[in-house]
């Protein structure tokens, strides 16, 4: 029997990035993952909890908690997404929102199912190779800040990638310094976020990298913001557009 996920699109993804979102399905379909999408979720609340704005946020993950209620029927189901800074928030923050409150055993059981793409497929399925990925050039990868310490991601992505036809790697200098997006961070100190971002682009431009690659779309529509200011011969793709090139 398939193995049977339950997707979170986070709102980023949904309103920016529709076709990031169809290729994780694609990929998870690929490698004979079952996907199940739940139309009325929403957001995780992590713009309200990093504004401070807990209460609010709060009433969010409620509803995110309701959403993904494993069914009676597979009470271990999987819950997928493609952003680490959303599933950060769920499997960190949502402790910290829900610490001493009845809902507290249902938050640790959506905590203990959610993962992120990458990690899911490498960790929990133990596929290192997404059958007939296939992109011609050279990749440096940004680990983004959530993905790095918030879900421990730093060879996953790296192994999926490096297992793509025709792609080569190629490591940047300081590759886990944040880009400078941080939320509203770029809005509050747009000076310093754009500096960050300008760093970081030059060390992927020093590598000769084609593409820069990452598990954050936040990330990476920062970094291509000023890469198309700049008119610079660089790429951003997310890790599940690499995955699903080439079929």
């Amino acid at each position: 029997m398939a193995t049977t996920v339950d997707i979170f699109i986070p709102c980023f993804v949904d309103q920016l990035y529709p076709a990031t979102a169809m290729h994780m399905v694609r990929v998870l379909e690929r490698v004979g993952v079952a996907v199940n999408y739940n139309p009325n979720q929403t957001c995780c609340g992590q713009p309200a909890y990093n504004a401070g704005y807990v209460d609010q946020s709060r009433a969010v993950a409620d509803k995110f908690l309701a959403d993904f209620a494993a069914p009676a029927t597979d009470a271990q189901r999987y819950i997928v997404s493609p952003s680490a800074s959303c599933v950060g928030m769920v499997r960190n923050s949502y402790s910290d929102l829900y610490a001493g409150r009845p809902e507290q055993a249902a938050c640790r059981a959506v905590q203990g199912r959610v993962y992120e793409l990458t990690e899911f497929l490498v960790d929990v399925l133990g596929i290192t190779a997404v059958p007939g990925a296939r992109l011609a050039g050279k990749y440096t990868y940004h680990d983004s800040c959530s993905g790095l310490r918030e879900c421990g991601l730093r060879a996953q992505p790296r192994q999926l990638l490096d297992a793509v036809a025709g792609l080569e790697r190629l490591e940047m200098a300081e590759t886990t310094t944040c880009c400078g997006f941080g939320g509203t961070f770029a809005v509050k100190f747009e000076a310093i976020s754009v500096a960050m971002a300008q760093q970081k682009v030059e060390h992927a431009l020093d590598t000769g990298a084609d593409f820069i690659v990452s598990t954050d779309v936040s990330c990476l529509m920062h970094l291509e913001s000023y890469i198309k200011k700049e008119k610079l011969p660089l790429k951003c793709l997310h890790v599940a557009d690499v995955l699903a090139s080439g079929w």
